[in-house]
């Protein structure tokens, strides 16, 4: 096949590990800005609503380590259309005694929250579409090289 583009089977696991990489550097500003934001006199609404953000721009890099040969469009589609944190928000109106006791915890609250809000909506969108920016200039850096063309 002339004209063919060689087949790099190594883009699609290093595109994998960069969003990995970058997916522990968002979880790390998170719980950062979870532990530290009110002691720093973060605003109520920095804290709460930049660590819904974080979250789901966490959740648009996770689907790009599972899935790193789509583009970002249809990358935060799944993130959308999965209902990732559409489900997490909406779970929030369940309450059970062994599911509100593991909300008490650390992890329940920084894995499913503790109060329903319609605002985390709006965050979730604004975080998946920090994600694609994040991804866009990681490519534009060169570390994901497949990236560039789309």
């Amino acid at each position: 096949m002339h004209g063919a583009q060689p087949v790099n089977s190594a883009a699609p696991l290093r595109t994998s590990l960069i969003r990995a990489a970058l997916a522990l550097v968002v979880i790390a500003c998170g719980l950062s800005l979870r532990w530290y934001g009110f002691p720093l006199g973060l605003p109520a609404f920095v804290v709460k609503y930049g660590g819904s953000l974080l979250w789901a721009t966490m959740v648009f890099l996770l689907v790009g380590v599972l899935l790193p040969r789509l583009p970002r469009a249809q990358l935060a589609a799944i993130a959308m259309a999965m209902a990732i944190a559409l489900v997490v928000e909406l779970s929030r109106l369940v309450h059970t005694p062994w599911l509100d006791a593991f909300r008490l915890t650390t992890a329940g609250a920084l894995l499913l929250g503790r109060i329903f809000s319609l605002w985390n909506l709006v965050a979730y969108a604004a975080g998946i579409g920090f994600g694609v920016w994040l991804d866009r200039l990681a490519a534009m850096r060169g570390l994901v090289g497949w990236a560039k063309a789309r």
